[in-house]
């Protein structure tokens, strides 16, 4: 194995492309067009809301809690894409749906399809049973959880502050790569409101099977929602000071690479 290939065992990013004479290679090629051929359907195609709905449903009756569904006042795939505005803010109908609820929480987590539908077809269901498991260990009350079609991660924000929640937990389908079409995005808001922008928040990114794996994501989850309560901060203003390294993401052995001698 030549030393290119040990390092590519770290990354699904396109180094080392092999080429003939001034070109990339037919199968590099065709390799690109299938990942952006899945990058474009990752974010024009609908997530299958109706077997989440039923899963989450399941999820929710184990533990305890409501699950609702709920519509940003997008009314349209393409009005979504091109109205980042209207993704922000939930619809007059959704309002009504939450109110009954706005009895104040500690913890209240929202799903948006976003920019992937694959990342919350594949992962959604997969994360949340591994969050739940962990989180009932904690003592924190949880809101109604809250599925949302053509959302932004600030939609999160008006969901938890008519809900009286201290933390929003946002997980979203994130604006797919060449690398990746199906990763999760999680940010964390402290006592969120309508109006805040990204500082205010923390995100963990690449949340997957071949990227950060569901039980690291569950584990960095926790620790920023205890910091959060502690600190009464989050965004910018909290850093993220986990213990602990990151192991290797691949489960195949990563073999080191011996150093050359001139």
């Amino acid at each position: 194995m030549s030393d290119l290939d040990q390092w590519k065992q770290f990354t699904q990013a396109r180094i080392g492309l092999n080429r003939v004479g001034g070109s990339i290679a037919t199968k590099e090629m065709l390799k690109f067009r299938l990942d952006h051929a899945n990058a474009k359907d990752a974010v024009n195609q609908e997530p299958n809301w109706e077997l989440i709905q039923k899963q989450s449903n399941e999820l929710c009756q184990i533990y305890g809690i409501q699950n609702i569904f709920i519509k940003s006042q997008v009314s349209s795939k393409q009005e979504y894409l091109l109205r980042p505005d209207l993704g922000r803010r939930i619809s007059e109908e959704s309002k009504l749906s939450l109110f009954p609820y706005n009895l104040g929480y500690d913890l209240s987590i929202v799903c948006i399809d976003g920019l992937s539908a694959k990342a919350i077809d594949d992962n959604l269901i997969s994360f949340l049973e591994l969050f739940f498991a962990k989180i009932q260990n904690t003592n924190l009350s949880i809101a109604p959880l809250v599925l949302s079609r053509w959302g932004r991660v600030a939609l999160g924000d008006e969901i938890a502050e008519i809900l009286k929640a201290k933390i929003c937990i946002v997980i979203i389908g994130e604006r797919p790569g060449l690398s990746a079409a199906d990763s999760l995005g999680i940010y964390l808001t402290y006592e969120p409101k309508l109006g805040f922008t990204d500082e205010s928040r923390n995100c963990i990114s690449n949340v997957r099977p071949l990227g950060l794996p569901f039980s690291l994501a569950v584990e960095k989850t926790i620790y920023l929602i205890k910091e959060c309560l502690l600190q009464k901060k989050s965004g910018v203003l909290l850093k993220d000071q986990m213990p602990g390294e990151i192991k290797p993401l691949n489960e195949k052995k990563i073999i080191p690479i011996q150093p050359t001698v001139d």
